[in-house]
């Protein structure tokens, strides 16, 4: 009986396996890497208001473009797609507060204003992303605290931008 049972399961995974590769499914990667092609660089303007987070954002660009895109970064003029990222401001609001009406909790607002140019074209993004922190009462945000809730907002705010590129080299497939 047992014997029975292991190749009955063997026989639905084989299954399963046979119905999720007949379906079509694409990973969005490949529509990202079809939109933006297989070399990429990335360039950042970087604010005078917030130079500190400039190297963070340029960091989670590169490390999404590696990692998401499944792409190689390369220099410029080796690149099939040139990124150029500029932040706004971030800016920070209270969400959460005790009872004692100090405040508890944040929301980091990152928007970062994409440049895509390839071949020879060009197309403006905008992305958001925001990320809840919280702090103890009556407390003061940190730099440190500020600059982890400005890094994970930038990441947000890339993954909406790889969103938008996937949904539009999808839409470019059909």
């Amino acid at each position: 009986m047992k014997q029975f049972s292991g190749i009955k399961n063997a026989s639905l995974l084989f299954l399963l396996l046979f119905v999720i590769s007949g379906c079509g499914y694409t990973p969005s990667a490949k529509f990202s890497r079809d939109n933006l092609g297989e070399k990429i660089s990335t360039s950042v303007i970087i604010s005078a208001e917030d130079p500190q987070n400039t190297v963070v954002i340029k960091d989670a660009v590169d490390r999404a473009v590696i990692e998401v895109f499944q792409a190689s970064l390369v220099s410029k003029e080796l690149s099939d797609t040139h990124l150029v990222l500029k932040m706004g401001k971030p800016a920070y609001a209270p969400i959460i507060y005790d009872e004692n009406g100090f405040v508890v909790g944040y929301r980091m607002q990152v928007i970062l204003n994409i440049a895509k140019h390839n071949n020879g074209s060009s197309k403006n993004y905008s992305t958001r992303g925001f990320y809840d922190f919280s702090v103890a009462p009556n407390a003061i945000v940190t730099d440190q605290d500020r600059f982890e809730a400005i890094e994970f907002a930038a990441q947000r705010a890339i993954k909406s931008f790889v969103a938008q590129v996937s949904a539009e080299g999808a839409r470019a497939k059909k």
